[in-house]
């Protein structure tokens, strides 16, 4: 079922964790902060919006190293009911994509309740003091890739964070499947 998280909430501050990446070591998601800031984007294995664009997150993941700004990604999914978002699963879609920063596992789903996560792709853009300044989509490509020329809203937003330590002010939310979250005992 596709979902649309809410607005972004300028200033709400970034929140640290650790958690297990698909290399084998343990990271901080602070730690992956560049000197003008960090983009926290929740994805999945399995989820059809993600696969969509995978190569363009890591290709604007990669891109923004050289303005500053840091990346990591978090797959929150109910493993259990997903088995395609398994942490083994993860580590072969880390490596089958190229992923060139840390693809963490939110086992207990803590840190995707903490951020209030909603789907998969879901981009939390924060500026050099880890203060929230975009919450908005990657492109407008949906469950299929767009065309080539499309506006890099994620990367033009981070550019913008970048320099300014603002955001713009006008987003378009990212829309992707709902966090699978387990049930609460």
């Amino acid at each position: 079922m596709a979902e649309t998280p809410p607005v972004c909430d300028f200033g709400w501050p970034a929140v640290d964790a650790t958690l297990p990446g698909t290399d084998g070591s343990k990271h901080s998601t602070f730690a992956q902060a560049g000197p003008n800031g960090l983009v926290v984007a929740f994805i999945c294995n399995h989820c059809p919006y993600v696969k969509a664009v995978i190569s363009r997150i890591v290709r604007d993941a990669n891109d923004l190293k050289s303005h500053g700004i840091g990346f990591v990604a978090i797959s929150s999914n109910d493993a259990i009911a997903y088995p395609e978002d398994s942490f083994e699963n993860m580590k072969l879609f880390a490596q089958a994509n190229r992923f060139m920063f840390p693809y963490l596992h939110d086992e207990d789903q803590t840190v995707a309740r903490t951020y209030g996560a909603a789907c998969t792709p879901d981009f939390f853009g924060f500026n050099g003091k880890l203060a929230l300044q975009y919450r908005g989509r990657l492109d407008a490509s949906r469950r299929e890739t767009g065309p080539d020329d499309l506006r890099r809203d994620l990367f033009e937003a981070m550019k913008l964070v970048a320099s300014t330590g603002e955001g713009p002010k006008d987003q378009v939310a990212s829309i992707g499947c709902s966090i699978k979250w387990k049930e609460r005992r």
